[in-house]
C-alpha cells in the first residue's frame, strides 16, 4: 500500500520508479530507485549480498513497533557501516518513538552526534471517549454499539475499526451488516491475508460511507482519505514464544499507550474527528507506555542463525541495540547445538546453511532438511 501510495503521488505505476518485495511478491524493475521490502526480507538480502552493494541508503520506518526483525536488521546494517560501507546511509523512523537511545546507538564509535530531525506535522483535533469494559468475546457486539453510537449523532464520514485479526473482523462484519445496509454505509474488510486488489478497496474512494475493519495495518500505514472517527477495540495479536511447542505463536494482547495514541490520530489526518475507545480510561492509564520490544519476550532461535551465517560466533558480545535477556540468548544457542545448525565454535555448519535457506523457524527447518 505504501508502494502504490508514492507510486501515485509520482504519477508512474507501480515497479517502475518505486517498487515492493514482500515474501510471494515483488514488483520491481531496471529502473526502481525506491523499493518497499518487508524487516524479514532485509536480512534475506544481507544473506544474498552483505554489503548491499546496490543499496545507498536504508530506512526503517515505524521502528517504535521494536519488532525483532527490526532490531537485528539495524544492529547488522551498523555493523556493515562500521565496516565495509562508511558511506551507507541509515535512517530510522518513527511518530512515536523515544530518539535519543537510537540516536545514541547511531553514533557510538564515532567523532560526530547522528542528526535527529523532528517534524511536528498537522494533526486536527479529536475528541476521545472511552465506552468501557469490553471483553474478547464481546468485541463484536461493542464495535456494533459503537458504530449505531456514530450514526445516530449523525457523523459524516468513513469510520475505520481496529481489530485484532481477521477473525475477529468477520464477526465484527457480520455484527455490522444489518444496521450497515440500513444506512447505506460499506463495509470493507483490511487485513495482510487479503490479495492487494482487496486491501485497495478499503483505501479508494466510494461513492457510500466506508465502515473499514482492519488489523493494526492500518495504524501506521497510508492515511486513509475520508475517516473521521476511529473505534478502538484496544487489543493487538503479537508474537509470542510457546514454551510448549517452541515455536512462535500469535497471542491477543492489550495495545499500548503509544499504539492508542496513534490510532486515534487516524480520526485527525483530514479534518477533526473522534475516537471511541472499547475499554475503560483506567485501564488506558494503566497500559505500558509502548509496547515490550520483540527482543525482551521472543524466541530467538532464528535471528541467532541468522547471526552465526554473518560469522557472529558469540552472540552474546554483538552490538545489539537492546541486547536480549541472557538466559533466551542461552536457550536458543543451545537449541542451535541441539539441532545441528552451529557446531561448537559458533560457527554454522553445512547443515545450518540449508536450514537458513528455508524462511520458517529452525526446528521447522531442521524437519524440512530431514525430510
Amino acid at each position: 500500500m505504501s508502494a502504490q501510495r508514492v507510486a501515485d503521488t509520482l504519477g508512474e505505476k507501480i515497479g517502475q520508479r518505486v517498487g515492493y518485495h514482500v515474501r510471494f511478491d515483488s514488483a520491481a524493475g531496471p529502473d526502481t530507485r525506491l523499493r518497499f521490502i518487508t524487516e524479514g526480507l532485509l536480512s534475506r538480502k544481507l544473506h544474498a549480498d552483505p554489503e548491499l552493494r546496490d543499496v545507498g541508503v536504508v530506512v526503517l520506518d515505524e521502528f517504535h513497533e521494536r519488532h525483532l526483525d527490526g532490531d537485528l536488521g539495524l544492529a547488522l546494517l551498523r555493523a556493515l557501516q562500521r565496516s565495509a560501507r562508511p558511506d551507507l546511509k541509515i535512517v530510522v523512523m518513527s511518530a512515536t518513538l523515544d530518539a535519543a537511545p537510537v540516536q545514541r546507538y547511531l553514533s557510538e564509535g564515532t567523532d560526530h552526534e547522528c542528526p535527529r530531525i523532528t517534524s511536528a506535522g498537522r494533526m486536527y483535533p479529536v475528541t476521545t471517549e472511552y465506552l468501557g469494559a469490553t471483553s474478547e468475546a464481546e468485541l463484536a457486539s461493542a464495535v456494533h454499539r459503537a458504530f449505531k453510537q456514530l450514526l445516530d449523532d449523525g457523523l459524516a464520514g468513513d469510520i475505520l475499526v481496529f481489530l485484532p485479526g481477521a477473525r475477529e473482523i468477520q464477526q465484527a462484519a457480520t455484527a455490522c451488516a444489518g444496521l450497515a445496509a440500513h444506512a447505506r454505509v460499506q463495509i470493507f474488510p483490511l487485513h495482510g491475508e487479503l490479495p492487494p486488489d482487496q486491501q485497495d478497496l478499503a483505501l479508494r474512494p466510494c461513492p457510500n460511507r466506508k465502515l473499514i475493519l482492519s488489523t493494526n495495518v492500518a495504524e501506521t500505514s497510508v492515511t486513509i482519505d475520508g475517516v473521521v472517527a476511529v473505534i478502538d477495540g484496544g487489543l493487538v495479536r503479537l508474537p509470542a514464544h510457546d514454551p510448549w511447542t517452541g515455536i512462535a505463536t500469535l497471542s491477543v494482547t492489550r495495545i499500548s499507550r503509544a499504539s492508542a495514541t496513534q490510532r486515534a490520530g487516524r480520526a485527525g489526518r483530514t479534518r477533526p474527528g473522534r475516537c471511541l475507545r472499547l475499554y475503560s480510561q483506567a485501564d488506558h492509564d494503566r497500559r505500558p507506555e509502548f509496547t515490550p520490544p520483540e527482543v525482551a519476550r521472543a524466541d530467538l532461535c532464528a535471528a541467532l542463525l541468522d547471526l552465526h551465517a554473518f560469522a557472529v560466533t558469540d552472540p552474546a558480545s554483538f552490538a545489539w541495540f537492546e541486547a536480549p535477556p541472557a538466559a533466551a540468548l542461552h536457550a536458543a544457542e543451545a537449541l542451535l547445538h541441539r539441532l545441528g545448525a552451529v557446531d561448537p565454535h559458533g560457527a554454522l555448519t553445512p547443515l545450518g546453511r540449508r536450514i537458513l535457506r528455508f524462511p520458517v523457524h529452525p526446528r521447522l527447518g531442521r524437519l524440512l532438511v530431514e525430510g
